[in-house]
């Protein structure tokens, strides 16, 4: 659509009978409230909330968002412009997200702008673009300005074609080959050659499938056996013809005929000419016509049906989550790895949609629905929808309209899932609830969609199953206080036995010279037993690349990034020095910038490195890496899964990837290569995070009936954290946990928010941090109120970062008190002129 900027007029309706309207929108932008607009009187029928409409915001620009109330009551402090046009008869966000949207904003100390701009899938965001057209009244014959050479080539290109071309500012840069180019589009349009305005463009663009069909006339058996006959002359022609006849039973059902065949399969065929098709069409033998068509196109019945009963355990788990969901609206499934969590699931989602209601399914990890979304569609067929990141903006958008139609009535999907606009939700499952891949870190909303998932159940009356054999140490306080049900599942799923775990020493192996790079001769001697044994194997190394660090051994040299305070991490495969952080890549250096030494060395490993030493020590293997650089590709992840499901790979080299809920019969080894690097970390998380790993990766092994085993390499066997991973007693671990928790003063008997201060002048952002702590102090005390201290990583994308921790008291503390006093704390920073470039950051109950 194009817009001009000219208000709609009022209707000329007599006055007495107009009721005049105003909608307050929701901006996708970091607004601190919402703006209030006019709805012309002759749409006054048509405004509806959680529909799109298009504005305008600020002088020229052009904007959709999303209508949040309609209301009688005209703004004071300024005069409302009119909504330009309405893009929806319907809602695109229901009232219930509208609800949630808002606690989001308020919790999460954000905007409903950001939530929202989060929230709508990108092809559902409207906004206007700046460009130029040639002025109606232009001629050059009669203009009596001279034009400059860049302005006649501006001219030329807008009247090359006669239907008013337009082209945008990237467009007009492109073409004189330059970047300052506005003072040549401020000339024209003061000589009146060209006019600017904003166009305004749906992203979203439904598939659409060209199909042909056989003209109406030559439907019946005598105009056919006649048209046989004019084609006999015509072989190709009459090949194409036979084909379609083949496929479209007009014999039998002329009406099948309507829907015809897609060209495509016509045309794409190596024994059928596609000019003959062609020829077809423009002799009226074929129609062609376009048809909408749906990017997830389902059967309406799973082909293969997955049958399966539960056991004793199960039906017994089933049952008691029925019956805390009588009495309470979440329920906690503590199960060991490997028990048949999913089972139940399904069982759950069952009964769910027997009841004609809806259920969301969340996964922490894009990895993870393949595995899933297999087994779930073997189950619930074409009402199975799934969301996530890999999609294109008009899938996103499909599955979106699809959920809202109620078309899917169980969707599979990641964090963002919790945005879709479910209208009759009943469950939702949170899978692997303790997973820090439910945090948004950046940009805001910074949500854990762990607990808007609790909060949109709330809104919705829908109850809410967290699984875990790993809960979060706050989730499993909930259980335990009774706030949430709780229900156990102790044993693995066909009486397989727990894995058998073996703590190796790497310093005694550096010692004793056993050492294989990375690998002892425990681990290495066990890897090969397994293969030989043509079982599979899994090891983990938390650190993608293939070296962290690279220096020089003569004079110390380390590659750093240019915008982060971190070193280059060195990449193998495409032979590059990257940062993890910004993206900022260099190509590997072979000769010292500093001093001209060639004495440049890789320090430490990566997973790259471990696949690659792996691939020499046993050539025999196929070895494959699962990390962020190997599942870039939208399938990438899908189809390395499908390899190792397959056995086609051997051994599965990868980051926390690997960890998180993969369910491979045939692995009996897992191997964890530096266990050293996952405790020894700054964080008061640390060993809960270590110990969730360390049980999670470990239960990858010994799956359906095997005994597995796992190894673990470490520099000091004796710390606490591995006697408690190789008892797999996780209520022992909670115990010893809580108790940490509770004397040094950290969640779930406190409250974390983490300010962080960021500045592209380091003093100037120690400055702003000193100021907003000396604000927090004087509001909340100086109890509460750490730091502040610049963090290990201290400047990233060329911030100085300056960090402020915020620690309420549960019992005592108002949480929205206490958030008024940090934004109100927040604004004065704000209002001081030499902090104007400063970003302030709240992190709500960071990860």
């Amino acid at each position: 659509m194009s817009l001009a900027l000219d208000f709609i007029s009022p209707s000329a309706a007599p006055a007495a009978d107009r009721v005049t309207l105003f909608a307050d929108v929701i901006l996708p932008l970091p607004l601190p409230r919402l703006y209030t607009y006019r709805v012309p009187y002759e749409l006054n029928d048509n405004v509806v909330i959680g529909g799109r409409v298009i504005v305008q915001f600020g002088a020229k620009k052009t904007l959709s968002c999303i209508v949040a109330a309609v209301h009688e009551n005209a703004p004071k402090e300024y005069q409302a412009k009119y909504i330009l046009e309405f893009i929806d008869d319907a809602p695109v966000v229901t009232q219930p997200q509208l609800k949630l949207f808002r606690w989001m904003a308020d919790y999460y100390m954000c905007t409903i702008g950001e939530v929202i701009n989060a929230a709508l899938p990108s092809a559902l965001k409207l906004s206007s673009e700046s460009r130029i057209q040639l002025h109606p009244a232009f001629s050059r014959e009669e203009n009596e300005y001279p034009l400059t050479p860049q302005e006649e080539q501006i001219v030329d290109a807008l009247g090359a074609t006669e239907d008013g071309k337009a082209l945008t500012f990237t467009e007009v840069g492109d073409l004189l080959g330059i970047t300052s180019f506005h003072k040549v589009i401020k000339s024209l349009m003061h000589k009146d050659v060209i006019f600017l305005f904003e166009h305004t463009a749906d992203k979203y663009s439904p598939k659409v499938v060209k199909k042909v069909r056989l003209a109406h006339h030559f439907v019946s058996e005598a105009s056919i056996e006649q048209l046989f006959g004019t084609l006999s002359s015509k072989p190709k022609q009459l090949d194409v013809l036979m084909k379609y006849l083949q496929r479209v039973p007009v014999y039998q059902n002329e009406y099948s005929n309507q829907n015809g065949i897609e060209k495509a399969a016509l045309t794409s065929s190596p024994h059928l000419s596609a000019s003959a098709v062609n020829t077809l069409i423009k002799n009226g033998v074929l129609e062609q016509f376009d048809v909408i068509v749906s990017r997830f196109p389902l059967e309406d019945e799973p082909t293969a049906k997955l049958h399966f009963t539960l056991t004793e355990a199960q039906t017994t788990a089933r049952d008691e989550i029925m019956t805390h969901f009588a009495e309470k609206d979440i329920a906690l499934l503590h199960g060991v790895t490997g028990a048949g969590k999913t089972e139940i699931y399904i069982d759950l989602i069952r009964k769910a949609l027997d009841g004609g209601d809806q259920v969301l399914y969340l996964l922490p990890e894009i990895a993870l629905t393949a595995q899933i979304v297999g087994r779930l569609l073997r189950v619930f067929g074409s009402r199975l929808g799934v969301y996530h990141s890999k999609f294109s903006d008009n899938e996103r958008v499909e599955v979106w309209n699809g959920v809202l139609s109620g078309r899917f009535q169980v969707v599979v999907g990641v964090r963002s899932a919790v945005f879709l606009p479910f209208d009759n939700l009943a469950l939702i499952i949170v899978d692997e609830e303790h997973e820090s891949s439910y945090k948004q870190y950046d940009p805001a909303p910074r949500y854990n969609a762990r607990e808007v998932a609790l909060m949109m159940a709330n809104f919705q009356g829908a109850k809410t199953l967290l699984g875990s054999a790993t809960p979060a140490v706050e989730t499993y306080y909930q259980a335990k206080q009774g706030r949430y049900g709780l229900v156990s599942l102790t044993k693995r799923f066909g009486e397989a036995g727990m894995p058998d775990i073996e703590l190796v020493d790497t310093r005694k192996a550096r010692e004793k010279k056993t050492m294989h790079n990375h690998f002892t001769a425990d681990l290495l001697g066990e890897i090969e037993r397994k293969l030989g044994a043509q079982e599979q194997v899994i090891l983990f190394q938390n650190r993608r690349g293939y070296a962290p660090v690279v220096a020089c051994q003569d004079c110390g040299w380390i590659p750093k990034c240019t915008n982060c305070a971190v070193s280059l991490s060195y990449h193998k495969h495409s032979h590059e020095l990257r940062c993890h952080y910004c993206g900022y890549h260099d190509p590997m250096v072979t000769k010292c910038p500093a001093c001209g030494s060639r004495a440049v060395k890789t320090q430490g490993f990566g997973t790259e490195k471990i696949e690659d030493d792996l691939k020499i020590m046993l050539p025999q293997a196929n070895i494959q890496r699962m990390d962020l650089d190997t599942t870039r590709a939208k399938n990438s992840y899908q189809q390395i899964i499908a390899d190792f499901e397959k056995q086609n790979t051997n051994v599965l080299v990868g980051t926390q990837m690997v960890t998180k809920g993969l369910d491979f019969a045939n692995v009996s080894l897992v191997g964890i290569i530096n266990a050293d690097s996952i405790i020894h970390y700054p964080d008061f998380r640390a060993h809960e995070r270590a110990y969730q790993m360390f049980v999670q990766v470990s239960g990858r092994a010994g799956r359906k009936g095997k005994k597995g085993k796992v190894i673990i390499q470490t520099s000091d066997p004796t710390q606490v954290i591995f006697d408690k991973v190789i008892r797999n007693d996780y209520t022992e671990f909670y115990n010893y946990e809580i108790v940490q928790r509770h004397e040094h003063g950290y969640p779930p008997f406190m409250r974390i928010i983490k300010m962080t201060v960021k500045h592209m002048e380091q003093g100037l952002g120690e400055q702003a941090a000193i100021l907003l702590t000396q604000e927090l102090v004087d509001r909340l005390g100086r109890a509460a109120v750490l730091g502040p201290e610049a963090p290990y990583i201290f400047r990233i994308r060329n911030f100085y970062l300056q960090e402020i921790t915020i620690k309420l008291d549960r019992a005592h503390t108002a949480l929205k008190w206490a958030k008024e006093q940090i934004c109100a704390a927040m604004d004065v920073v704000k209002d001081q002129k030499e902090f104007k470039q400063a970003r302030l950051v709240a992190d709500v109950d960071p990860m």
